[in-house]
């Protein structure tokens, strides 16, 4: 309210003297250079230590200078360069600029990671890569792409950006700590510069209108303190905590992330209803490590066995086939004396023992089959699970008789058949051999029979799934082709020339496909994730504040109360908090009244005239509810 008096009062001298507006002019053109400079002085000690980013400086690292005769003068001026470039590069390193730049890299360089087979998952893709690429697989392999998160490259980045924001959140903490041991800073001269202000005069004393700022301001949780003739008050500290705990937050994951690469392993294995496993390194089908996990003592002991594998499909429907259930029903036992229990596994419900995590992540059939030589003596009777390859478990796989069959002539030979299984059948004549439904409604096999030798002996490694067919030799039909059958449950198939038979066993057994976890730090991960995610809304929406309250007695002898607002960035509520803090305050020292001056009651009728005129410059007593509203905030 008095700045709208002091607007009018300006008005009508205005009005009054229109022969010095060129001095006007003038002189507050050569004030404004030096007003300008004063006001930045004060702002910048009322706006210093408003955040703890570190300022990025561009100093050269060279320290330049003579360089003294003789080898001492060298000495002296090799270290004074290497230690001036020591410092530059540190400050580079260290500099938010490239902590981000190292981070977007990061991101980077973990996308050939996911597009490209990599050693440490599946060597498979990564060999048949190879073998389709001939041109970049060789490329691929000199840059480390089917090893990304182990190539020197990736290493580097990561260490880096490790470096980078150890040395970015140090010096910000001890900084951060200092402003909190320390006040708010002084008010400033001129508290009408700043942003957000508002003043009006008030009948209450100066001291009590301080001492009632300082309740109000603490009750709203600012730090606040009285400086001589004002108070200080400060808020939103938890800005810059939210900061730190931001950039800490990505350390922890980096390191969890690091020690669970090192310390981890993964492994899965294949069970057959009815059998059992052992947590030791010769029982996986397939098993990696990281480079400091020892698999003699770092392995959890347990065991466990398969009793009864239970699959449930959606029968009608759009969802027709979706699983409804996956579980394998185990008992396990912690120890080599341990006690055996009872528990399931089901999909996202591992079993955890110790460090270790049993998922349930496949499941697939396991046909029974017997195979009978020429004198009908069985040579093979096991279940031999078969690989799905679609979501209706059409399966494939191979059946290898490898030991003690003999051909009608007598010479020992191995039996070969490349088998192809559906559980549900559309019915011969019907289609293609593929799986309509995942259940056991209408199971068929198909077989094609050879013989000859399947190459298990050369001591090179081979897939239980697929058939080595380079020393095979085929059984023929009758038209000189390729033997094959298809067979329902119980049904047999005879080979030609009386070398055997195959049989269709009735019973089908189900297998379930399990991986064992240890993945240490990954609590650490998600930790550092979720409190990375909190930091980042603090410092995004908490606004680091500072608020003043100046009370002073006027030349009238009537109390002035000046209030102002400055904060980090441009925000459109520091003015709404300053004017309900002013609104608070104003209730308990509300406005005085204007007393009506000489000069209106002698210029009579011209005083109302321009009264009527301008109604702004009236003088309008102050009622108790009055509030001054903050420059740039909306009046209530």
């Amino acid at each position: 309210m008095s700045e709208t008096r002091s607007t009018g009062v300006h008005s009508q001298k205005t009005k009054d003297t229109t022969d010095t507006e060129g001095v006007a002019a003038v002189t507050d053109a050569a004030d404004a250079g030096e007003t300008r400079a004063e006001d930045g002085r004060e702002l910048g000690a009322a706006g210093a230590r408003m955040s703890t980013a570190p300022v990025d400086r561009a100093v050269p690292g060279s320290f330049g200078g003579v360089r003294a005769a003789g080898a001492a003068g060298w000495a002296a001026w090799t270290g004074r360069e290497i230690i001036g470039w020591a410092r530059w590069f540190w400050r580079q390193l260290t500099s938010m600029r490239v902590a981000l730049i190292l981070l977007f890299l990061l991101s980077l360089g973990a996308i050939p990671g996911s597009l490209i087979p990599q050693s440490g998952t599946d060597m498979a893709k990564v060999a048949d890569f190879q073998r389709r690429h001939t041109a970049l697989g060789p490329v691929y392999e000199k840059l480390g792409l089917f090893h990304v998160y182990s190539s020197v490259w990736f290493s580097a980045i990561y260490i880096l950006l490790f470096v980078s924001l150890i040395g970015c959140i140090v010096p910000r903490t001890w900084q951060f700590v200092g402003q909190l041991r320390s006040r708010p800073p002084g008010a400033p001269k001129r508290l009408n510069r700043l942003p957000a202000h508002t003043t009006w005069r008030t009948g209450a004393d100066p001291e009590q209108v301080r001492e009632s700022a300082l309740r109000i301001l603490k009750e709203r949780r600012f730090r606040a303190h009285a400086a001589g003739d004002a108070v200080a008050a400060e808020k939103g500290y938890l800005r810059e905590t939210g900061n730190l705990i931001f950039h800490i937050a990505l350390i922890v994951m980096l390191v969890a992330f690091a020690w669970g690469q090192l310390f981890r392993s993964e492994g899965n294995k294949l069970i057959l209803e009815g059998g059992g496993f052992a947590n030791t390194l010769t029982q996986y089908d397939d098993f990696k490590s990281g480079n400091l996990f020892d698999t003699e003592t770092d392995l959890t002991p347990f065991s466990f066995d398969l009793k009864n594998f239970t699959g449930t499909y959606e029968r009608t429907g759009p969802n027709k086939g979706t699983p409804r259930t996956y579980r394998a029903d185990i008992t396990y036992a912690v120890g080599a004396d341990g006690k055996e229990k009872k528990t399931s596994v089901q999909v996202n419900e591992p079993l955890e023992i110790g460090d270790s995590k049993v998922y349930l992540v496949s499941h697939g059939y396991a046909p029974v089959i017997t195979v009978r030589d020429g004198k009908g003596k069985v040579v093979f009777h096991e279940a031999v699970p078969l690989l799905p390859i679609d979501s209706n478990v059409t399966s494939t796989g191979a059946i290898k008789v490898m030991d003690g069959y003999r051909s009608p002539k007598g010479v020992k030979e191995q039996l070969g058949f490349q088998a192809f299984f559906v559980p549900s059948f559309a019915g011969f004549g019907k289609g293609q051999m593929l799986s309509q439904f995942p259940g056991l409604d209408y199971p068929v096999l198909a077989l094609s029979a050879f013989h000859g030798s399947l190459g298990v002996n050369s001591g090179l490694p081979q897939s239980v799934y697929q058939l080595d067919k380079t020393k095979m030799k085929k059984f023929e039909d009758s038209k000189g082709g390729l033997f094959k059958k298809r067979l329902l449950p119980g049904e047999t198939m005879k080979l030609p020339n009386g070398a055997g038979s195959v049989t269709f066993e009735e019973d089908i057994k189900e297998w379930a496909g399990f991986q064992v976890t240890q993945q240490p730090g990954s609590g650490w991960a998600l930790a550092g994730a979720l409190a990375a995610i909190l930091g980042l809304a603090g410092s995004l929406f908490i606004q680091r504040r500072r608020v003043w309250v100046r009370a002073t007695t006027g030349a009238d002898g009537i109390t002035v109360v000046e209030m102002a607002g400055l904060g980090r960035s441009e925000s459109a509520k520091l003015p709404e908090e300053l004017g309900d803090l002013a609104a608070l305050l104003h209730d308990e020292a509300p406005s005085a009244p204007e007393a009506e001056t000489a000069s209106d009651a002698e210029t009579g009728s011209d005083a109302e005239h321009d009264s009527a005129a301008a109604p702004a410059e009236r003088s309008i007593p102050a009622t108790p509810h009055a509030v001054p509203a903050a420059e740039g905030a909306e009046k209530q």
